[in-house]
């Protein structure tokens, strides 16, 4: 806010010539806190030796004890630079307002064009102190604007400025007003005249107006009044206040800065190239209009052509129905699968349960009873009294085991199958409580799976609905079907449909329903056989649906069923998983590359499965000879129970032939399981007719394909061992009664095309009766 600075001696002199005042009693040097009103005399010209009186006067500094300031007030600062630039040879007036021991009177000494004959010693040494004290305020003054970066006009004031500038640059920094115990108290308001009255209260309305206005505009209002006042403009001249303001811009730019010349020619050319600018642009806008009117009735065009045409309108509602139609399906779709992948993970969980309970289970019992032959073998060599005391635990395990396998003896009879052989059946019974809780888990599942589709209309749900709506529009507009690419589409759509019907579908169990008897399956068979009639039969898609439906949805089930649920010590579990399986490797090996990636997982999942049984499932001890002759001893039923369900693994494994590779098999039945367990076990046992029996009953197993090339006379190389087995047990019978074992074991030989180790064997034993065997071969 600007602050406008005191009236000067000549608005004071005006004023005192109005007044009719007396003049009041003066205070003296030595009374202080007296109140001084100024009268006509102090503000007229002092009588005769008034200026020698004031030089007199002592100059009370700043620095004074108990004195007030020097206040310098003159409104001819502003004006003082131009008025010495010109030359005028008007006299300087100046205004000393000295600050008495009363701190509320104030004394005016003037100067008049008559007082240019004081005496010099005085007038020298105020005008020193009022210059150095100008400097210095000057100094402020631009250290305070280089500070705050206000835009103002400069004014050369130089080393004249008057006592006004020092007051008005006291006022606006804050560091120049006087201290609270330097400041003036008025203690009796002095008398005002008329004219003093109504120049304060203009004065008091000026500033209560300016201040809701902006700062920068009153500083601009006030430095111009002050302008006019310096150079004293006379009365009636107009002065363009423009002009001023147009400086005072001109002002703001940098002069160091270079333009480049502008001329007529430069304008015109700039002109020229906006016009031109503005026309293109203007031309493409109108091009865009054009296209966009052209658009419009092309479009109208071809709506009352539709409208008009008899033929399009079944089209357009055809259409539009089947698009009605797929959105709601791909609806239902998406608001059932959250609820269809929950009742799968329920069903595979319970699965999972049950298949890590017999696992568990098993590996549990075998370790019980194979720490307890051992606990027993270290009882029965240190002392052959006393009996073996047990834990309660294992105790219990034994029992349970051995119930068990009364039970399956039983159900043996039962049913006619009187195989002695108690390792080569499964064990994979729950107990009563066990049953019946997953029985009911089941249920409950099942329950749920009902549900699904209970609030869903048949169109959305039923599989043959849904083929049948694709198939008429297959028939009706063959063209934009194919374009359509809904051969592509349909195993998408159904891949929720079809999951719905597996999730009671178990490949594990022998009663499981096979793929070909489900719905879906046939449904997508006549889908696909009837699209065959089709013209464009050859370039349909629609023959590879069922293929990409069993490769993203089957095939990724079976892939879970053997990786987590599977037993492959269980030949019942992996017959009918087989039968599934060859379903789909065989007789869609066909299909091209659709069910390649699917179909190389499955295998991978089968071998690593089956190799993770050998591992873990497969333990043959080796007891010492006068443990194992005696047949009833716990040691040898131990034994035989662990090489006969090694080799029904052994039987599982070569099932697998024709669905897996002859290398995968020959290295997992063969290399792993036979060459691993089975020869050193058979190595272990008493030369005789068992030995024979386990023998026959391994070449049993083998594929009869690996032996069919009839100019083979030497077998595989992982059948070495094995033949050097029977070859060693030929030599040990040959010395015993057991001679009729020889002629089996020589049979196995040329069973498995090692003919040039029998032809040596029988010319070393003179076995002339047995050359017959080879020669029929």
């Amino acid at each position: 806010m600007a602050h406008r600075p005191k009236r000067t001696f000549r608005q004071r002199r005006a004023d005192s010539s109005d007044s009719d005042g007396t003049e009041g009693p003066s205070a003296g040097p030595g009374q202080p806190g007296e109140p001084a009103a100024p009268g006509p005399e102090d503000e007229g010209p002092p009588p005769g030796g008034g200026r020698a009186e004031a030089a007199r006067r002592p100059f009370r500094g700043r620095g004074s004890r108990g004195r007030g300031r020097v206040w310098a007030s003159s409104r001819r600062a502003i004006g003082a630079a131009p008025r010495a630039g010109g030359g005028s040879g008007a006299p300087e007036s100046r205004t000393v307002d000295h600050s008495a021991d009363e701190e509320d009177g104030t004394q005016h000494a003037s100067e008049s064009k008559d007082d240019q004959s004081s005496p010099s010693n005085s007038s020298s040494s105020l005008e020193e102190e009022f210059s150095s004290i100008a400097f210095i305020q000057a100094a402020r003054r631009k250290r305070e604007l280089a500070r705050t970066q206000e835009d103002y006009i400069s004014l050369d004031v130089k080393h004249t400025s008057t006592i006004s500038d020092m007051k008005e640059n006291s006022d606006e920094d804050p560091e120049s007003e006087p201290d609270d115990h330097e400041e003036r108290i008025p203690f009796t308001p002095k008398p005002q005249t008329l004219k003093q009255r109504m120049a304060e209260e203009t004065t008091t309305r000026n500033e209560e107006t300016s201040e809701g206005s902006q700062e920068d505009e009153n500083q601009d209002i006030w430095e111009q009044q002050q302008m006019r006042k310096a150079i004293k403009i006379t009365e009636g001249r107009n002065i363009d206040l423009s002009h001023s303001s147009e400086f005072q811009t001109v002002k703001k730019f940098d002069t160091s800065i270079s333009f480049p010349p502008v001329n007529l020619e430069i304008i015109k050319k700039q002109l020229n190239t906006r016009l031109t600018l503005l026309q293109d642009t203007h031309r493409s806008h109108l091009r865009e209009y054009e296209k966009y009117i052209e658009d419009v009735k092309s479009s109208k065009n071809a709506i009352q052509n539709l409208e008009n045409s008899s033929d399009q309108a079944p089209n357009i509602k055809f259409y539009k129905s089947m698009k009605i139609y797929v959105e709601n399906l791909i609806d239902c779709l998406n608001e059932k699968i959250t609820n269809i992948q929950e009742i799968e993970s329920s069903m595979h969980a319970l699965l999972l349960k049950q298949a890590m309970t017999f696992m568990k289970r098993r590996q549990d019992e075998l370790k019980h009873e194979s720490t307890y032959l051992q606990q027993l073998s270290r009882k029965a060599e240190t002392s052959t009294n006393g009996s073996l005391a047990i834990d309660e635990k294992t105790q219990w395990i034994l029992e349970e085991i051995e119930s068990r396998r009364a039970r399956r003896r039983q159900a043996r009879a039962l049913s006619g199958n009187c195989d002695p052989q108690e390792g080569a059946s499964s064990d994979d019974e729950l107990s009563s409580a066990d049953m019946i809780d997953f029985q009911k888990s089941q249920d409950d599942i099942l329950q749920d799976h009902k549900k699904i589709f209970e609030d869903v209309h048949d169109d959305f749900c039923n599989i043959q609905n849904i083929l049948l709506k694709f198939q008429q529009w297959r028939e009706k507009f063959p063209d934009s079907y194919y374009e359509a690419f809904i051969g592509l589409c349909i195993p998408k759509l159904l891949n929720p449909l079809i999951r719905v019907q597996l999730i009671d579908w178990n490949p594990l169990k022998f009663d499981s329903i096979g793929l070909k008897q489900m719905s879906w399956f046939t449904s997508i068979e006549e889908f696909m056989d009837s699209s065959m009639e089709d013209a464009k039969k050859e370039d349909s898609s629609d023959k590879k649906i069922l293929s990409a439906v069993i490769n993203k949805t089957i095939i990724p089930r079976l892939t879970d069923f053997v990786e987590f649920i599977w037993d492959p010590l269980s030949t019942s579990q992996t017959t009918s998983l087989i039968t599934h399986c060859g379903m789909i490797l065989e007789e869609h090996s066909t299909w091209e590359n659709e069910v390649s990636k699917g179909k190389q997982d499955l295998l991978k999942s089968i071998v690593s499965r089956m190799k993770k049984a050998i591992e873990d499932d497969v333990f043959i001890p080796l007891y010492p000879k006068s443990a194992v002759e005696n047949k009833t001893s716990p040691h040898s039923k131990f034994q035989e129970r662990q090489f006969w369900s090694g080799l029904k693994l052994f039987c599982n494994i070569l099932l697998w032939n024709g669905l897996l590779p002859d290398d995968a098999l020959q290295e997992l039945a063969l290399g792993k399981l036979l060459n691993r367990y089975l020869i050193v076990a058979l190595h272990n046992a008493v030369p005789g007719p068992d030995v024979v029996k386990k023998c026959s009953q391994i070449t049993a197993y083998l594929p009869e394909k690996w032996f069919e090339n009839s100019a083979m006379r030497t077998s595989i190389p992982q059948l070495e061992n094995f033949i050097q087995f029977l070859l060693q047990s030929a030599h040990k019978l040959s010395r015993s009664e057991f001679r009729d074992e020889v002629k089996e074991i020589i049979l196995i030989l040329v069973k498995v095309r090692a003919l040039n180790q029998a032809d040596s064997f029988i010319e070393e034993y003179h076995l002339d009766h047995l050359k017959s065997v080879i020669n029929e071969v």
